[in-house]
């Protein structure tokens, strides 16, 4: 009888440890075929206002606005914006990374100075956010999220893109840390006086626009930039004024604008030259 006993307690341990093999096997199964059709799901659009995979900014009577543009579709190539070739407008465009120091340290030295430029109606100011310094964030990837942030307020609040921009610049952390966290960086949002804040902050939470920043990226690192002679970016910050690359002093605002003064010029003795007979 206890022969008989054990057997079948046995029996019924198998059964058991079996049925636990079987849930378990069941379990890691759903589990990645979450993270297969996660992972599967279409691209999204990318942000509206930055179909050059930049927001480009003007400026009227101390009032600076965003030249409005469609959405890049999933997988479209995006249109380089046309530069403004009087010869009397400054065409400023940067390429930029929020965790990159240098980056910051020509935003602090140059930013008033491009306000001044842009409100008055003497430069335009293209920024294209990419996220060169990813991993560079104690794996918060700070420089993705707050690319993100920059696309989220490009695509629901142009208005307030220049400020938001500035912001970020102005509470920039340092290399290798974590960051700022998504709550400081929505702080920042409201600062600039974003409209549609829910609509924002949700983007930023959901890192909405990821794709699109790590394709604008790849772009910007493997293909001709436009509207100037360069192959591609090298590194951050890239600042061009009239299709001219600035290599100045990062550090003193009288060297950049005696750069912008002279693209400028150079710019307009090529749209009033006429050519010999």
């Amino acid at each position: 009888m206890l022969r008989e006993e054990q057997k079948k307690r046995e029996r019924r341990n198998k059964v058991l440890i079996q049925g636990g093999v079987i849930v378990a096997v069941l379990a890691v199964a759903a589990l990645i075929l979450s993270v297969i059709l996660n992972n599967a799901k279409p691209d999204g659009p990318g942000p509206a206002n930055m179909a050059s995979d930049g927001i480009l900014l003007t400026g009227v009577d101390g009032v600076i606005t965003a030249t409005e543009t469609p959405a890049l579709a999933a997988g479209e190539a995006p249109t380089a914006s046309t530069p403004d070739d009087s010869g009397t407008v400054a065409n400023i465009v940067t390429y930029i990374d929020y965790l990159c120091p240098f980056c910051g340290q020509f935003e602090t030295t140059n930013s008033e100075s491009i306000r001044t430029m842009v409100e008055s109606g003497a430069a335009t100011l293209e920024v294209h956010p990419i996220a060169l310094l990813t991993n560079k964030s104690a794996g918060t990837q700070y420089s993705l999220r707050a690319a993100n942030a920059a696309a989220c307020v490009a695509d629901a609040s142009p208005e307030s893109f220049f400020d938001f921009n500035e912001l970020l610049f102005e509470n920039q952390p340092e290399e290798t840390s974590a960051g700022l966290d998504n709550t400081q960086i929505k702080a920042l949002a409201k600062e600039a006086g974003v409209s549609s804040l829910s609509t924002i902050e949700k983007c930023i939470d959901d890192t909405q626009f990821k794709k699109w920043v790590q394709d604008a990226t790849t772009r910007a690192l493997t293909e001709p930039v436009p509207n100037s002679d360069l192959e591609s970016i090298k590194g951050t910050p890239t600042v061009l004024v009239n299709g001219k690359q600035y290599e100045g002093s990062l550090k003193d605002p009288a060297e950049f604008q005696s750069f912008v003064l002279q693209a400028t010029g150079e710019t307009f003795s090529e749209s009033t030259s006429t050519p010999a007979p």
